[in-house]
């Protein structure tokens, strides 16, 4: 199995059969090129990495992309992290890690993405 194959078989597990489509047509809307190397670079060859449970890592994820300021990517992986069996506690303790390291101001726009995520996107 190739970095892609492995890759893409990680992102159907983390995001689900039915919407893996739409992830990577988003991913190769503006440049086909992007969707490979994500898929091969960050599923393949990141996320399906041993040594860290899905959970953490998308924890892990969700603190940097939250300090980053990354909106677009946090709402992925949010959606992630619930399917990877984060619960909304665990989800955000790690924000607390966040704020105290980032500033609260991260903590509270990733919050106001969460809540939207849970309120299933409205």
């Amino acid at each position: 199995m190739n970095d892609y194959e492995r890759g893409l078989a990680q992102f159907k597990q983390m995001v689900g059969e039915d919407r893996i489509e739409s992830l990577l047509a988003r991913f190769r809307a503006v440049c086909p090129d992007f969707e490979t190397e994500v898929v091969s670079v960050v599923g393949g060859r990141i996320w399906a990495r041993p040594g860290l449970d899905l959970k953490t890592r998308s924890l892990c994820s969700i603190c940097t992309l939250a300090a980053l300021g990354r909106v677009s990517a946090l709402k992925l992986n949010f959606e992630m992290a619930i399917n990877n069996g984060a619960t909304t506690g665990e989800i955000t303790e790690a924000l607390f890690q966040v704020a105290v390291y980032a500033g609260f101001p991260a903590m509270w726009d990733a919050l106001v993405m969460l809540e939207e995520v849970l309120d299933g996107g409205q």
